[in-house]
């Protein structure tokens, strides 16, 4: 009995050290956020991340999130976002009063967000926003494949789309609040493509477009798109695209961000935040959503647990960084 207080004193200093111990189970973070915050007025924007895979710095979905999630709340006082790690919350009412939902998970029949489908059909019914990032776009083509159609306006179809990597480069934007103050910028990354959207792409708009390579491979063959889509050379594919429900529901799909640090382009991370906040009804800036441009120890943050490649470096990201925020293009050149 005598060393009961002593063992719970340890353990007092154990949830100190580590914070994430001593929260609930199911409690979302919200990085950027004081504990003690205002959130009062604040459009609830729910990031979903699913669990690790690929390697080093790909599919860092809940690295991502954390990023998108603290560079909101950081800049946009409008909204506060809040971030679920490796799975779909377990709380009947994390979803209560939520403006939007972006959910940045491994797809295809695994979808994190399969078996909630009631769940979340009643949300797109009221109207709640929904944005789906890189594999999180594909679904099965079945109803789920439909549903998302529906409600974000395409999806990465099996055997019709395809996902190779390719260096896309954008340098029109349309006048859309989703593009205000995006500039013409590049990045390496799976880039899918040739996605399935809604007939006469009706309520849809592309966002970020680009002309792929005239050769291209996926990376099996319900991942390499058509016999007829290889003989298609120089044609726009839509990578990042906005859609609008009949309810005034809104969406996004962005196929990019296989590759973490490609976060680390002002560019690329401003278009995303820009369709996180619309989708949310929240107003898009004039210029844009700004955040300043990430360290190399802010890209590294809540990355999942991987063995780092031998010839990594600080300094070889930083220079990466550098690298993908140079552009000698016409940043007046816009739709």
């Amino acid at each position: 009995m005598r060393l009961m207080p002593r063992m719970m004193a340890v353990v007092a200093v154990v949830l100190c050290l580590v914070p994430s111990l001593s929260r609930a189970a199911d409690q979302p973070e919200r990085p950027g956020l004081a504990d003690n915050a205002n959130l009062s007025g604040r459009k609830k924007i729910v990031f979903i991340s699913g669990r690790p895979s690929h390697g080093f710095a790909q599919h860092e979905q809940y690295a991502g999130c954390m990023l998108l999630a603290k560079a909101l709340n950081e800049n946009v006082p409008e909204v506060a976002a809040e971030v679920y790690k490796w799975k779909w919350p377990d709380d009947p009412h994390a979803f209560d009063g939520a403006a939007a939902i972006v959910i940045f998970c491994d797809g295809g029949p695994g979808h994190i967000a399969i078996p909630h489908m009631k769940q979340l059909s009643e949300l797109m019914d009221k109207g709640v926003g929904l944005g789906c990032i890189h594999y999180a776009v594909e679904l099965p083509k079945d109803q789920t494949g439909q549903d998302f159609i529906h409600w974000i306006g395409g999806y990465f179809e099996p055997n019709w789309s395809i996902n190779p990597e390719w260096s896309a480069k954008f340098t029109t934007f349309p006048k859309n609040p989703v593009a205000n103050g995006v500039r013409p910028f590049s990045t390496h990354d799976e880039w899918y493509y040739h996605m399935r959207f809604r007939p006469d792409m009706q309520g849809v708009t592309p966002i970020l477009s680009a002309v792929p390579p005239d050769v291209v491979h996926g990376s099996d063959a319900a991942h390499n798109g058509t016999p007829e889509l290889h003989k298609e050379h120089g044609v726009s594919q839509h990578l990042v695209w906005v859609a609008t429900r009949e309810n005034d529901g809104r969406g996004f799909g962005c196929t990019g961000a296989h590759f973490h640090f490609n976060w680390a382009s002002d560019n690329f991370r401003k278009t995303i935040l820009n369709a996180i906040v619309w989708i949310a009804h929240a107003d898009v800036p004039a210029d844009g959503v700004k955040s300043k441009t990430p360290t190399p120890d802010e890209l590294l943050a809540n990355l999942d647990p991987k063995k780092q490649p031998a010839n990594f470096s600080k300094e070889k990201l930083q220079k990466q960084i550098e690298q993908l925020n140079a552009t000698a293009w016409d940043s007046k050149n816009r739709e």
